[in-house]
């Protein structure tokens, strides 16, 4: 007995001090961001031990929120499964006889009835165990939209709000042989306070959207690594134990095709830090060359392996350089559909590389921005296959509640677990911490605004040297200089970020003739890279107006021709990402003719048919691939 409270109270204190790993993590953890039970940290789940839950799950639409209503005989939740109930006892739900749902997946697009249902849907998984070993338990979901409440035999695991990021809680003493039950509700409804309010560009869709797993760790494990280039001389190491015992214990990481092994002593927090040069023949990841190697992380306890790119993304003199060289991204702007006539959120390998490779071979792309969320890492995974370059976001957008205390902790939680989980993805070269901020949803002053995304920038480089950090910023303000009209980056924001970018719709959101906006000046910063987030305009497909009819294809691919002599003209452009690859759900879009809530500024269809627009943009990129 005494034995086993000494491993409860030493579980309970590594669970807390898992969250050193960042700097601001603890401080999340009083602001309510990190729940009681998180296990805090574990990256590349597909290289472990692990149960595989996906498939189908019952559920129970629970409209009112009634689980979640607080009573004396039950404080929290009351769809918990329980079994072994007396067949006497009044029950007015029923597990058994629910219907399933597909896992991952979003009941938007799975249930004709849940088309527009935004709210709580209670989630069932029996999972059988013919052993439970003396090993630690941690089930790992990989998103679910938007708040998630975890029980596992009847049991609160643990919270978890943000709808892209992944969580795991520490079940270990929660599992028994024989059938298990994993309940997970998960409420899609967002408030003002929320990262991102209620109000955006894209379909909520809500559900348990990415893979869930069980996996089976030693005690002492691998929590996270971080293996990338400190400059182009030096391959840099850092690794992060977790579990019962993490001091003074021998970590070897080894990359055998470069005949590289280093190893040392982690410190008394579980952490070592090691650097070997780099090997003369190591070649450097690029888009052209998309090197993967296969590196190796060891303990006594544990081998964790990942495949692995070098390379290098820096500024210098304004100029944005790859491995040392000038690069201009050839972009397009994604959002995570796939495709389809109903799309879903719900990506797997396939579905991934079809959206990547209709971007990298067809459009002749050389990178993508992943908006306005942090994509599946399955996604960020088939970029470093395909050599594709990434924009990363986390989704503090448009209006927010940017004087809000909570607001901040999770924005800076979503930040840092994006970063712990992808960091090791050679493919992402941009951090970008917003898009399209400019007011304060309470009102308040826009330097509340800057306040709150400097603290952003300030935790991702007290974390990732290795990218540079962006911002969509929100359109620019035409002045006249010399006699001429010149448009200008006017936000606060461009002196804190290293790569400035902007959104702009001239032609689109606005009465400028097209031939006027072929003609538009830009005053770029002298000492920064400079990109276009955004340019973009709607069409229909199917849809030919040789009038140039705003939605027709025609004045879509017009339109792309004007933006393109527009770049053209501009000294100093260093890529640009027009919005968007494909159609995507959007219940803001509402034109019965030409969106029936669907934002058509894809320059392919849903099902994937390429408009005239494609074929404008990829015959630019042709041209600048040659170059």
């Amino acid at each position: 007995m005494r034995n086993l409270i000494l491993r409860m109270i030493c579980r309970q204190l590594l669970l807390l001090s898992a969250f050193i790993y960042f700097p601001l993590a603890l401080s999340l953890t009083a602001n309510g961001a990190g729940p009681v039970g998180y296990s805090g940290l574990l990256i590349n789940v597909g290289a472990r031990e692990s149960k595989n839950l996906s498939g189908e799950w019952r559920y129970i639409i629970d409209p009112y929120k009634t689980a979640l209503l607080k009573s004396k005989s039950e404080p929290k939740a009351v769809f918990l499964d329980r079994v072994n109930v007396s067949p006497h006892k009044m029950m007015e739900y029923s597990f058994d006889n629910s219907p399933y749902m597909s896992v991952p997946g979003d009941w938007n697009g799975q249930v004709d009835e849940m088309a527009l249902y935004e709210g709580l849907v209670w989630f069932r998984k029996e999972v059988q165990l013919s052993k439970v070993d003396d090993e630690r338990y941690l089930l790992h979901i990989g998103a679910a939209n938007y708040k998630s409440f975890v029980y596992v035999n009847g049991k609160k695991v643990g919270e978890h709000e943000g709808g892209f990021t992944p969580f795991a809680f520490d079940v270990t003493d929660n599992l028994k042989v024989g059938r298990n039950s994993v309940v997970i509700g998960v409420d899609s409804e967002h408030e003002d306070d929320s990262v991102p309010t209620p109000v955006t560009d894209w379909k909520n869709f809500g559900g348990i959207t990415r893979d869930v797993h069980l996996v089976e760790v030693p005690n002492t494990y691998i929590s996270t690594y971080f293996i990338q280039l400190e400059s182009s001389d030096v391959i840099k190491a850092n690794v992060s134990l977790s579990g019962d015992r993490i001091n003074r214990r021998e970590v070897t990481v080894r990359i055998p095709e470069l005949g590289v092994m280093v190893s040392g002593n982690t410190d008394a927090d579980g952490k070592i830090t090691v650097e070997v040069k780099t090997p003369e023949d190591m070649k450097f990841w690029a888009p052209r060359s998309p090197i993967l190697y296969e590196v190796i992380i060891s303990t006594a306890d544990e081998t964790v392996s990942d495949r692995i790119g070098f390379r290098t993304i820096e500024s210098v003199d304004g100029e944005l350089l790859l491995n040392g060289e000038p690069i201009f991204l050839r972009g397009i702007s994604i959002h995570e559909e796939a495709l389809g006539a109903t799309p879903n959120r719900a990506i797997n390998k396939s579905s991934a590389r079809a959206l990547l490779s209709i971007a990298k071979k067809d459009l002749k792309a050389n990178f993508v921005r992943l908006a306005h969320y942090p994509h599946s890492d399955i996604t960020t995974r088939v970029a470093d296959e395909l050599g594709l370059l990434v924009w990363s976001e986390i989704p503090v957008y448009w209006d927010m509640d940017f004087g809000n205390k909570k607001t901040l902790a999770l924005a800076r939680k979503m930040q840092s677990d994006n970063i712990i989980r992808d960091k090791n993805r050679a493919s992402i070269i941009l951090w970008s911490v917003a898009n399209e901020t400019k007011r304060n949803k309470k009102g308040a002053a826009l330097e509340e605004r800057t306040s709150f995304l400097r603290t952003l920038i300030t935790d991702i480089r007290e974390v990732d040297n290795t990218r540079l950090i962006t911002s969509a910023l929100h359109k620019a303000k035409p002045k006249n200089k010399d006699g001429r009209r010149v448009y200008v980056i006017d936000d606060s924001l461009a002196r804190y970020i290293d790569v400035v970018s902007v959104n702009t719709y001239q032609g689109w959101y606005s009465d400028m003739k097209l031939e006027d906006v072929a003609k538009i000046k830009w005053e770029l910063p002298k000492d920064k890279p400079f990109l276009f987030s955004e340019f973009g305009a709607g069409a229909l497909y199917g849809y030919r107006d040789d009038n140039l009819a705003k939605f027709s294809e025609d004045y879509q691919a017009e339109y792309y021709k004007a933006n393109i002599e527009m770049c053209r003209n501009i000294d100093g452009l260093d890529g640009l990402s027009p919005w968007i690859l494909k159609d995507f759900k959007s219940p803001r879009r509402m034109h019965g003719q030409f969106q029936q809530y669907w934002n058509r500024k894809g320059i392919i269809s849903p099902e994937g048919n390429f408009k005239a627009a494609f074929g404008v943009l990829r015959g630019w990129y042709n041209e600048l691939a040659g170059t």
